[in-house]
This record gives structure tokens, sequence and C-alpha cells, in this order.
């Protein structure tokens, strides 16, 4: 979920009894979700290239990829009954959330507490882990996906709870991790990313990666996101969607399905493939990427680039972290320092990416906030305050704090009663030498 300067390491990282403002929330700022599909209708599932993330069209029982290993995989017919996706149609755009990781959101006391910070203030959103690290966060009726379980437990009656925070008014989002998904990659380990010599590659931390190019990697993923689209998810969060940092002491990455492509074309076939099969199902499809993909032309090495990674999704949520950029970012001596100029700029250049790229549609971009401590100064409500006020004049209204424990009530000064209309208008008008006559005038 973290990135950093040198150009990237990783940070660690009864409900009853709430009370309920639902439908006041979620008419609040009054704009409707866009899913980018307007189908709401049973979709096919489709066969997915494993170059070019194309689909074929056609209707099948079971989705079959070629492995790229030599024998085609056949992850079987996707198991639960379908939902059409009507939850979403009251969702707002705008979205102000909180991050809940695996632990909080399996804890009936922690979910409780957070439901009422949400009661209490702006906050019509919740970012719940469903697949991380550690694996899955819930119980899968897809016997394919469940193999990939793990062992760090699941949420109890998540439906029960996704029903509860739809009762509270509030945009339930289902972060996803991707690539980095080492119980995958113990269970599937002729999917992983190969050294030179065939041999699995480890990142410095002796984990293993699947590989984003395979394409039964990628028919996973989707199937999982699916999955919960189909539980009544408003929104499927892929993070970790990107290649490991190839560090020059490590070996190199070699990647068998790669037949030439990109990285950056890989990942953006995959969230093509991945958006619409989301959409088709009445979620949005949305993804974070590093902060620096904001400022940075071209590509990271880690395959993320703004170009290919904006058009796909619904939202882009850049993880623009004050502490995470290197000491004269932006003219910023010490940009940990500046979080309003920070959030400012970086944001601002992802409109004007966004605008270049003629997407022009209200909170496709919805920042990451700092709301932890690392290096001074230490970072409390003022801090909030701060990096939302450069949002805002950025042109976006909709954020959504990272607390890695998810732990907010130092923060809760910093937040706002009721959701109110903040953006500026973007970009900024400037006055002419007209309007300033005009202004003399009256």
């Amino acid at each position: 979920m973290r990135w950093t300067s040198s150009v990237i390491f990783l940070l660690a990282a009864s409900i009853a009894g709430c009370s309920s403002q639902g439908q006041s929330r979620r008419d609040s700022i009054g704009t409707t979700a866009t899913t980018g599909d307007s189908g709401r209708g049973v979709a096919a599932t489709p066969v997915v290239s494993a170059t070019t993330g194309t689909t074929s069209g056609a209707t099948t029982a079971a989705a079959t990829v070629d492995s790229g290993k030599g024998t085609p995989v056949s992850l079987g017919a996707p198991s639960g009954d379908f939902v059409a996706g009507a939850h979403l149609k009251d969702a707002p755009a705008t979205v102000r959330a909180l991050y809940v990781n695996r632990w909080a959101a399996q804890s009936r006391e922690k979910m409780r507490k957070l439901i009422s910070i949400a009661d209490e203030t702006e906050i019509n959103g919740l970012v719940l882990d469903l697949k991380d690290e550690f694996g899955l966060n819930f119980a899968s009726k897809d016997t394919a996906v469940a193999r990939n379980a793990g062992r760090s437990g699941t949420i109890p009656h998540l439906k029960e709870l996704i029903d509860t925070l739809h009762a509270h008014g509030l945009v339930v989002v289902a972060r996803q991790v991707t690539f980095k998904d080492s119980v995958a990659a113990r269970v599937n380990p002729q999917h992983t990313i190969r050294k030179p010599d065939g041999s699995p590659w480890r990142d410095k931390q002796g984990l293993t990666w699947v590989d984003p190019y395979d394409p039964m990697i990628r028919e996973y993923n989707i199937r999982v996101a699916e999955e919960l689209a189909r539980m009544g998810f408003d929104e499927i969060q892929f993070d970790y969607v990107r290649f490991p940092e190839p560090y020059p002491s490590l070996p190199k990455q070699t990647f068998v399905d790669a037949n030439g492509v990109s990285r950056p074309q890989a990942l953006a076939d995959f969230l093509g493939a991945a958006c619409k099969r989301i959409n088709a199902l009445g979620a949005r499809c949305t993804a974070d990427i590093f902060g620096l993909v904001t400022t940075v032309r071209g590509a990271l090495e880690i395959g993320q680039e703004w170009e290919k990674i904006s058009p796909p999704v619904d939202v882009v949520l850049p993880m623009t972290y004050p502490s995470h950029y290197p000491r004269g970012s932006f003219g910023a001596a010490r940009p940990n320092a500046e979080p309003e100029k920070i959030q400012r700029i970086a944001i601002a250049k992802a409109h004007d990416r966004d605008l270049a790229l003629k997407i022009s549609k209200p909170e496709h971009v919805r920042p990451w906030i700092q709301a932890f401590t690392l290096g001074a100064p230490a970072y409390g409500p003022a801090e909030i305050e701060a990096q939302k006020r450069g949002i805002y004049a950025a042109g976006y209204d909709g954020w959504v704090l990272w607390n890695p424990g998810s732990k907010y009530e130092v923060f809760l000064p910093a937040l706002e009663k009721t959701l109110e209309r903040r953006a500026k208008p973007y970009p900024a008008k400037t006055e002419t030498a007209g309007d300033t006559a005009a202004k003399a005038q009256r």
C-alpha cells in the first residue's frame, strides 16, 4: 500500500446499536455514481486473452484460460446466486472513507466504533480488506477461489455486515490486493514470477509474487472481484495492481506469458478486462496507485503509468502521502511538513493528465490521505485538514484516510459533521483584464 521516493519501499502495514443515518448520507452532494457500463443484466463470463486482456464475447459455463505452462487450466463455473447490482444505484460519486484492515473488519466491536464515526461525521464510506497479503478475508463459495483462502480468518456474517453498512448509508468498498499475493503464490507455484534460470523469483522479504501476465492469475482475481460484487459491494478496489520493484540487488524478473507486451500495457489489459466484468455486475472498479505516478512522465519500473491506468477504471486512488516524497519535491524542503502543498500539487497534476485524456467525469480521482506519522512532524487533525484543503483546491471532493491500524480517534476533530461540497472549480478561472475593469466599474 505504500511507496517511497527512492522509487519505492513498502511499509507494513453486535453492530446494532449504532444510530442509522442512511439515506441522508447517500443523498449528500447529490451526484449519482457512474459505473462505466449501463448494463445491469447477467453478464457473460468472457475468456481473457493472456496478453491483451480482450474478451471473446462468448458466454461460457466455465472460464477456461491458457495457463501458459503447457496445459489449459479450468477454474470451473462461478458459484453463488447472481445479484444485479442495484445496490449501487443510490451510491454517491463523492466518497470520503476510512480504511478498515483485515483484523478490524473481523471485529464486531471495532466495526461498531467505525460505523459510529461515520454516523457522526462526513464519512460516507468504508474500505474493507477482503483480499490482502494474507489471503481471502471472506468465505468464498467458489471452490476455485476458496483454495487460496489462507489461514488468517474471515469476516463473520459478511452479508449481514454489508447490509448493515448500507442501512447506515455507507458506500461499501472491497479492497483487493492483486499481484502481491503470497497465499496464491504458495498454492500455485507454477504461476509465479520466475528468475532467468526458471526458479521462483523472490522479493527482499523473501516472498514470491504471482505473475501479472499469467491468464490464470488474472482470471482468479477477476473471479474474486465478481464474487464480491455479487455480495453487494459497491466498489472493488484493486491494490498492488503492479509488478514488484526490480531492485538491482535482486535477480531479473522473467515472465513466461509476456509475449512482448510491456508492463504498463499488461496492467491496463488486466484492468480493462476486470472493470468490464465488475461494471456489468453493477459495481465500480477502482485502482490504487503510487503517488509518484501523478507527476512522473512515463511508467514507473513497477509498470504503473497514469495514461494506461486511468482510462479503464472508474476511480483512480493515488497514494499521495506527504511523508513519502523526497526532500525538495514541489519546492518543499520537507514535504512531510507541507501536507496541503503536496496534496494540492500532486492531485492537480493528476487532474491535468485526466483532462489531457479527455476524462472529465467528477470524482475520477480520489486521493489517499496520510493518517499516520512517519517522521516529523507527528500527524494529527491539523495535517488531515491541510491535506483535505489541498485535494479540494485540485478540484476533487473525495478522499480516503489510511491508517494501517484503522485507528482514527485522534483525527476526529479534522472531520466535519456533515458531508458538504468543498471542491474548488478546476482549472481555476484566471481573471482577465476585462474582469478587472468590470469590477472597478461596480
